[in-house]
C-alpha cells in the first residue's frame, strides 16, 4: 500500500511521524484517510462536513430526521463551501431512509456512509448511480455480506464509539477480526480521538479512520455551547450506556435525561411522528437529541464517545487537522 509519511526535523534528524494510508473508496482518494462521523441529530450538517473536505478528509451530513427537501438544501449548502468529498450517513433504523437515500443520490453526493441496522437494496441504489456505499459493521460476518453485496469500503465501529452501538466490543479487537477477512478498504472507529489515537489506528493496520467525538468538540458543529462545554469538562467514565427507543443500546454523557432513561423514568412521548422503523417509545430519542444539541441540559441526550476524556478545548476544524499532520 503506497503511503505518504508526515516527517519532522528534530535535532537535526528526520523523524517520521503518522503514515497516512492512501484511502481509496470507489473513484474517491482523499488526500487524508480521515472520515468525520456523520453525528444526528442534525449535529454535522454542511459547515462542519464542509470544513472537514476543505481540509482534505471526508465530511459527512447526518441525514437521519431531515425530510428529503432539508437534506437537499444541507448537500448545496455544502458544495458552495467545498469541492471536496462529501458524503451522508443515514440511519436504517428511519423510516425515511431509502427516501433520503434516493434524494442524497439525486443531489450528487460523493458517498454513502450507513448504519444502526442494514440494507441490501441501498447497495443496487448505489452500484446504479456510481456512488459508493459504505456500511458501518460490527461482524466479520457482516462485513462480508457487504463486500459481496457491492460495498466500496467498510466502517467498522466498535462499543467504545459514541451514539447507537451494534457491538460491546472495542473498535481495536473489532479491526483485528475483520481487516484481513476482506479485501475492500476497512476504516476504524471508536475512540479515535487524538493524533496518537490515528497514528495508533494505522500502525494497527486500518485503512482509515472515523472520527465522530473529536469533531462534535470544534467550532464548526453545530451544538450549543453548553453541549461543547460538556465534552470539554466531561471525564471518560462519565460517558455511560443506555438503551435507545430505537432498541439498540448507545452511549451518551451522564445528564439527568441519563439517569431517567436508566432508571425506567424518562417521559414517553406525548405525540410521535413515526420517524423509526421501530421504537419502543419508552421516550422520544428524536426529541431529546435535539434538545441536546440546543443545549437543554434537562431534557437534553448528548451522544458521544467513550474517548470523551480526551477532550480538553474545542478546536476548528483546521486546528485539529494541523495538529495532526505536525504530530
Amino acid at each position: 500500500m503506497s503511503t505518504y509519511e508526515i516527517k519532522i526535523i528534530l535535532l537535526g534528524c528526520e523523524v517520521k511521524k503518522i503514515n497516512f494510508p492512501r484511502l481509496k473508496i470507489g473513484n474517491l482518494t482523499p488526500e487524508f484517510p480521515i472520515i468525520q462521523g456523520g453525528m444526528a441529530i442534525k449535529v454535522s450538517m454542511a459547515e462542519l462536513a464542509a470544513a472537514v473536505a476543505e481540509e482534505g478528509g471526508i465530511g459527512l451530513i447526518a441525514a437521519t430526521a431531515m425530510t428529503a427537501e432539508e437534506l437537499k438544501k444541507e448537500i448545496a449548502r455544502a458544495r458552495e463551501k467545498t469541492d471536496g468529498i462529501i458524503g451522508v450517513n443515514i440511519m436504517f433504523a428511519a423510516s425515511d431512509f431509502l427516501k433520503l437515500i434516493r434524494q442524497s443520490i439525486s443531489s450528487g453526493i460523493d458517498l454513502i456512509v450507513s448504519g444502526a441496522g442494514f440494507s441490501r437494496d441501498m447497495f443496487g441504489l448505489g452500484k446504479e448511480a456510481g456512488i459508493p456505499i459504505v456500511p458501518i459493521v460490527s461482524s466479520l460476518k457482516l462485513a462480508r455480506i457487504s463486500e459481496r453485496l457491492g460495498a466500496a469500503a467498510l466502517v467498522v465501529e466498535g462499543g467504545d464509539a459514541g451514539g447507537h452501538l451494534g457491538s460491546d466490543e472495542d473498535s481495536s479487537d473489532l479491526l483485528a477480526q475483520i481487516k484481513g477477512g476482506v479485501s475492500i478498504p476497512v476504516i476504524t472507529a471508536g475512540n479515535i480521538v487524538t493524533p496518537a489515537d490515528v497514528k495508533d489506528a494505522f500502525e494497527r493496520g486500518a485503512d482509515g479512520v472515523q472520527m465522530g467525538t473529536r469533531f462534535l468538540a470544534s467550532r464548526e458543529s453545530s451544538i450549543a455551547g453548553y453541549f461543547k462545554g460538556l465534552c470539554v469538562r466531561a471525564e471518560s467514565d462519565d460517558a455511560v450506556k443506555i438503551m435507545s427507543s430505537v432498541g439498540m443500546p448507545a452511549r451518551a454523557i451522564k445528564t439527568l435525561m441519563v439517569e431517567k432513561i436508566l432508571q425506567g423514568e424518562a417521559p414517553q412521548p406525548e405525540s410521535c411522528i413515526g420517524c423509526l422503523k421501530r421504537c419502543s417509545k419508552k421516550f422520544c430519542v428524536r426529541s431529546a437529541l435535539l434538545a441536546g444539541k440546543a443545549g437543554d441540559p434537562e431534557r437534553g441526550l448528548f451522544f458521544t464517545g467513550a474517548g470523551i476524556g480526551k477532550i480538553k478545548e474545542i478546536l476548528s476544524v483546521k486546528e485539529i487537522f494541523k495538529r495532526l499532520k505536525e504530530y
